[in-house]
């Protein structure tokens, strides 16, 4: 396998961010794998990981073929404009959204190599020649704890247990379902608590102010999600569209009882009522019922959770994502 450079020109940390954290080191046992920064965005990876520098990458792709794996639009016009200079590089962009390119981003893949789609719906969006390798856990990070009432103490919020949502604060991500189908059950539900785990944006700041309560409480972005997957019983995925969440996942391998719309692939992920629960997007009285069951019987939460984390470590590992690019990259450099 060829040098393979995961480039991270973004100012925060995305569900993209710890993609890139999880597969790059994973990739280590086909072969040399590492990031990119650039001090103009900032260093949102993890220090641990292996990186080059801009100069040893123009050094390495003056004399060999190297892979630029670009999962944002700029990253992959940086590794168009380097080719250009005369760089040995091979292009690879991964379509993470499931709605249709515009224009500009359809551009950006036009100048791949290769396109990577995250699943079979996002490949049709994009309407281009595609690779579908979905999303992995890194089933080492992400797993149960020894004991998941002591997890959700150490968090310091209240209450015997915790539901919420992991990801980004906007309206489409459906926070706002979720706050308000949990206002209808927590007055009946004073042992549970009910954390919002991201950030909001610019002129989502107001919405996502307007979503606390004193049983909703918004704890930010958080540098390291695995403590909060490890005390949340139930993990509430409530999008009107959706990708391939990596929370979704991440939560499932980290036993959680994950509640989702039927978005994305989410209905071919879990067994509605073994190991997870599926409601419509927007259904915000069917989410509220999920809920109220589940509230009142926090054993079968846990049951459901269990099962989870034992699919999870059947199904969505990362070695398969990182098999399935490995033999891509090899394509490229041959």
């Amino acid at each position: 396998m060829p040098l393979v450079v995961h480039p991270h020109l973004h100012r925060r940390r995305t569900g993209v961010t710890r993609h890139v954290e999880s597969v790059v080191p994973a990739l280590a046992a086909h072969g040399e794998a590492c990031v990119l920064e650039s001090g103009l965005y900032g260093r949102a990876l993890r220090e641990a990981l292996p990186r080059l520098g801009w100069a040893e990458l123009w050094r390495r792709a003056c004399r060999e073929p190297v892979v630029w794996h670009a999962h944002r639009n700029n990253e992959l016009l940086a590794g168009w404009v380097l080719r250009a200079l005369g760089a040995d590089l091979r292009l690879v962009y991964t379509r993470h959204a499931s709605h249709p390119p515009s224009w500009p981003t359809r551009l950006c893949m036009g100048l791949s190599d290769r396109v990577v789609s995250l699943t079979a719906e996002i490949a049709r969006a994009v309407g281009l020649p595609s690779t579908v390798v979905p999303h992995g856990v890194d089933l080492h990070r992400f797993r149960p704890p020894a004991d998941r009432a002591t997890a959700w103490r150490a968090l310091g919020r209240g209450g015997r247990y915790g539901l919420g949502v992991v990801g980004r604060i906007r309206p489409a991500k459906g926070q706002g379902d979720f706050a308000t189908a949990w206002a209808q059950v927590a007055v009946r539900h004073p042992d549970w608590h009910g954390v919002l785990v991201g950030q909001a944006l610019g002129p989502d700041g107001p919405f996502a102010a307007g979503l606390a309560s004193p049983r909703l409480e918004l704890v930010g972005e958080q540098a390291d999600v695995v403590p909060w997957y490890q005390g949340l019983t139930v993990l509430v995925q409530p999008s009107h569209a959706e990708g391939l969440s990596l929370a979704f996942l991440e939560g499932l391998a980290s036993g959680c009882c994950v509640v989702a719309s039927r978005v994305s692939d989410f209905p071919s992920l879990v067994e509605d009522g073994r190991t997870g629960f599926l409601f419509e997007p927007g259904d915000v009285k069917g989410l509220a019922g999920i809920l109220e069951m589940l509230c009142a019987d926090p054993a079968r939460a846990r049951a459901v959770g269990d099962a989870a984390a034992e699919e999870a470590r059947a199904r969505f590992g990362i070695d398969r994502e990182v098999a399935a690019l490995a033999s891509l990259y090899r394509e490229l450099g041959g």
